[in-house]
């Protein structure tokens, strides 16, 4: 009988024992724990912080467009005639000047050159699109229709007067001639046939 509980009593020592040494590894292991804590959470802020820093960013090279943006559109704007001008007597000039009225020509071309760089770096784009391009309603406005058989229907016959936008708004549409729907042939219509303008329906007649 006596053996049997000095059984008992050595396997209940060697279990509290054992128990004593796991609550030991795990005391030791805590400030581990802890550390490893700590570090997810300084991680995740250090993430927070970059991805804060990030939008801030954004922001404020909208913010500067914006801003920038309005500062020079009234100026573009008043500057559009100007370009306007320019390319009118350029249309107008003779296709095969000579002597005096070569070099001025030439002068045009460079006076027009100029300008449309300096519209360029300040982020003014001349809006002109060639024959048998897409209409689109948000750089175009259609100031007529009418048939063709080269360009399909929807898409741009010619193009009027060039537009500007700026930063990617419209400061002034391009106003073009627009293929009647059904022109061009086989040629499927464009997607945007159907789409208001700014000038009106491109369905309708100008």
């Amino acid at each position: 009988m006596s053996d049997i509980n000095d059984t008992e009593f050595d396997t209940a020592a060697e279990a509290e024992a054992h128990a004593a040494e796991a609550r030991a590894d795990s005391d030791d292991l805590a400030p581990l724990d802890a550390m490893i804590a700590e570090r997810d959470q300084w991680r995740d802020r250090a993430l927070r912080a970059a991805a804060e820093a990030e939008n801030v960013k954004r922001r404020s090279e909208t913010q500067m467009n914006d801003a920038r943006a309005y500062a020079i559109q009234r100026f573009a704007r008043d500057l559009l005639g100007v370009a306007d001008n320019l390319e009118r007597a350029l249309q107008a000039a003779p296709k095969n000047a000579e002597g005096a009225e070569a070099g001025l020509v030439t002068g045009l071309e460079m006076t027009q050159k100029a300008l449309l760089t300096a519209f360029e770096t300040n982020g003014l784009k001349r809006v002109a699109p060639e024959p048998g391009e897409a209409f689109d309603p948000h750089l175009h406005q259609a100031m007529m229709e009418q048939p063709s058989t080269a360009v399909a229907g929807g898409g741009v016959i010619q193009t009027l007067q060039a537009g500007y936008e700026l930063f990617g708004r419209t400061v002034r549409p391009a106003m073009v001639v627009v293929a009647a729907k059904g022109s061009g042939g086989s040629a499927a219509a464009n997607p945007y046939a159907q789409a208001e303008t700014p000038g009106g329906n491109v369905d309708a007649k100008a």
